[in-house]
């Protein structure tokens, strides 16, 4: 079946007058996945890497990804508190059902809570536009639930948004998506009925998934990228970007990679040249100064 195409819009990028505040060269996040499969379905990778048989549900990976809520999402966010650093979390709507108290902490601390689908499996470019909305109602309620506000962020799992998606958010109120990677600015979607959202890009040079189970390098290799990226990028060119820095709760949220979330958080304190923001203070930032987005 056909994808069902996206309404009439326009997409704003930002022009060469666009700057992050005080001029600084580059905007860094730090994303914090804090994720889980729907009830009854495992993940279709895990730290074995070899597939079971079809038709098997696969308790290996299911209890790899089970360590993200025991015991990752609290030894990311203890890291991030002791550097004093507000991270975006991109929550799963079962796991805001199920560990509401720990969604609670988070936000009561300063950490901003992105809705990221219901579960991993809940791809909106499965779904057709009425279960696009449950989907989008069923986990911001959670959230709500949980923490008393309602994100104003979304990124979908894998990041893959249907065409409908990005309109979807804007009527449900949320300001911002990361289910682009086309640019490495903010966006803003205009879309002809009036609503508008602000497209900010999941950049995936430094991710811990890829980085490790796609490309198997060691962790150090990804804070030494983050490093290098800093301070190679603007011998090359001056222009300002976003870089993200994701790590997963279920991967390095464990003390083997946990460690390199720390020393990129210290790079990016020690330079003079980053602003380190959540994702809404970057689209905050970016409708506060729409003039320069054309």
């Amino acid at each position: 079946m056909p994808p069902a195409p996206a309404p009439p819009h326009r997409v704003l990028r930002a022009g060469p007058g666009f700057r992050w505040p005080g001029g600084k060269r580059v905007a860094v996040i730090f994303n914090i996945a804090y994720e889980a499969w729907s009830e009854g379905v495992a993940p279709p990778i895990g730290p074995m890497g070899n597939v079971l048989k079809p038709g098997f549900f696969d308790t290996n990976s299911h209890s790899w990804a089970a360590y993200g809520a025991v015991r990752g999402i609290h030894r990311l966010l203890r890291i991030a508190d002791a550097n004093g650093i507000k991270t975006s979390v991109m929550a799963s709507g079962i796991l805001a059902a199920a560990h509401p108290e720990t969604v609670a902490d988070f936000a009561r601390r300063g950490h901003e809570v992105i809705g990221h689908s219901w579960g991993m499996d809940v791809i909106h470019l499965y779904l057709d536009e009425a279960g696009e909305r449950a989907n989008i109602a069923r986990n911001t309620d959670a959230i709500v639930k949980a923490c008393g506000a309602r994100p104003t962020g979304w990124i979908s799992p894998r990041g893959t948004g249907s065409f409908l998606s990005a309109h979807l958010l804007a009527e449900a109120g949320y300001t911002h998506h990361g289910d682009c990677n086309d640019d490495d600015l903010p966006a803003i979607t205009q879309f002809e009925d009036g609503k508008r959202i602000v497209n900010i890009p999941l950049t995936m040079d430094i991710n811990d998934l890829p980085h490790s189970n796609c490309y198997g390098n060691v962790p150090g290799a990804l804070a030494d990228s983050f490093a290098e990226e800093l301070e190679r990028s603007g011998g090359a060119d001056p222009a300002p970007f976003i870089l993200d820095a994701t790590v997963h709760c279920h991967a390095y949220g464990r003390p083997n990679g946990a460690w390199t979330f720390d020393a990129m958080m210290k790079t990016a304190l020690a330079r003079n040249d980053v602003w380190i923001a959540t994702r809404d203070e970057i689209a905050r930032h970016t409708l506060a100064h729409s003039e320069h987005f054309a």
